[in-house]
């Protein structure tokens, strides 16, 4: 008869849950907000089912909700109504992503924490994360320029922590620049660190209305390379990020862990819209068990050494969270 036995420490919910080795926070969590410019009530997105383009009316009870939840923090996406080659809309301040930062701000009145997207993707006619050179090729240089005074536009607006989710070269370095020469010093950056170019985004572009033709496989990390991830948060750090992000989570998780053991800064992962959407998708066929598969993906990405989860199931995760309903 075995005398080690594993199974003893397995053998009811209270010793499962007395000895587990990760656990979730709400406050280790982040949920993804889209807001649309010139409609007055959220407007749904088919391939995110439950995830809806919101006004800048129903903006405050979303920000709310997550707040009573106790999520941790909001990420604000803007899609507006007209979009140009620069994405001038991106350093309006009454453009959409600025003035739902007023907003979101205001709702959240302190007890979660207001992020803002800063690339020009949603904002641009061609779709690129940035300014198109003469050969329609995008311009590492003259973009940092772009995205420096989008910083100042959203730090302006309220925003707490600038998500830079571009992939430029130099984009921390430039933003941090900006924001310390104009007396944001305490404006922290979040840098889409290892952002890979990954077909699970496909939803996300519905949800931002994406002009995009083509790929951006010319600044987005190849799903093929481990390393690189790490060299470009590395950088990153040394560029003066305040935190490193992973992009996708769940495909990504050998990333995600060798980040994770290196960086001296928190690290944060996305749980992204394809990831959602098929997890919703299987649910709804009854092919899987929603909720168990939910807690399981964002626990995965815990695991492996994610301090944060940008997850769109955030403030529904949150609920389960407080009222002890992980079984």
């Amino acid at each position: 008869m075995p005398r080690v036995r594993p199974r003893r420490l397995r053998e009811s919910p209270a010793m499962r849950r007395l000895v587990s080795e990760t656990r979730l926070h709400p406050a280790e969590l982040v949920l993804p907000i889209f807001v649309r410019e010139g409609v007055s009530a959220p407007v749904p997105i088919a391939s995110m089912p439950g995830v809806v383009q919101h006004s800048l009316e129903s903006l405050p009870e979303a920000v709310a909700d997550a707040a009573a939840a106790g999520v941790g923090g909001v990420m604000l996406f803007g899609v507006p109504e007209q979009r140009d080659a620069r994405g001038s809309g991106a350093t309006d301040p009454d453009g959409i992503l600025n003035v739902a930062t007023r907003v979101a701000v205001e709702a959240s009145a302190g007890r979660l924490l207001v992020q803002t997207d800063l690339c020009l993707d949603e904002f641009t006619d061609h779709g690129h994360c940035g300014v198109l050179d003469d050969r329609g090729h995008v311009d590492n240089d003259s973009t940092l320029v772009r995205y420096s005074a989008m910083a100042l536009e959203q730090a302006r607006s309220g925003s707490e922590l600038l998500g830079l989710s571009g992939m430029m070269d130099g984009q921390v370095a430039a933003v941090r620049e900006a924001l310390d020469d104009q007396d944001f010093t305490d404006v922290a950056i979040l840098a889409y660190s290892a952002k890979y170019a990954s077909a699970f985004y496909g939803p996300f572009r519905d949800a931002v209305e994406s002009t995009l033709e083509g790929d951006r496989r010319s600044y987005q990390l190849d799903p093929g390379n481990r390393r690189e991830g790490l060299r470009e948060a590395m950088i990153d750090i040394e560029e003066g990020a305040d935190i490193v992000m992973v992009k996708p989570a769940g495909s990504y998780l050998d990333v995600l862990a060798d980040v994770a053991a290196a960086s001296e800064v928190p690290v944060w992962a996305y749980q992204v819209s394809g990831e959602y959407a098929m997890i919703e998708a299987a649910a709804a066929h009854g092919w899987i068990d929603r909720k168990r598969a939910v807690i399981e993906s964002v626990r995965g990405i815990r695991r492996a050494g994610a301090d944060v989860v940008l997850t769109y199931w955030a403030t529904e995760l949150a609920g389960w969270i407080r009222n002890g309903d992980l079984a």
